[in-house]
């Protein structure tokens, strides 16, 4: 690897880093608006998708490998989705087992 090449890596890291701070600081002026929790909520997950993203795309280099980034992809959703499995179940805890009135 050239010298630069290794600048020219350091400057979209630090390019990325610095949009990474800016959307933390969009975060900041979303958590001091004037709205309702759900209209916060949905503003403040959609730029901390984006600012996950670039973490993910750039910092543990998933731009480079299409292979890993399905990988993770599919990881996630299949982690998400066996998450959310158990909520059908979450309701006995209210309710009671219905076996037991």
């Amino acid at each position: 690897m050239t010298t630069a090449e290794t600048q020219n890596g350091a400057k979209k890291d630090l390019i990325v880093y610095v949009c990474i701070l800016a959307l933390a600081g969009i975060q900041f002026l979303i958590a001091y608006q004037d709205i309702s929790a759900s209209q916060m909520f949905v503003r403040m997950m959609i730029v901390a998708i984006v600012e996950a993203a670039l973490a993910l795309l750039f910092f543990m280099h998933l731009w480079e490998n299409r292979g890993l980034k399905w990988f993770v992809l599919i990881f996630t959703v299949s982690v998400i989705l066996g998450m959310q499995y158990g909520w059908t179940d979450s309701f006995r805890l209210i309710d009671g087992a219905p076996w037991a009135k």
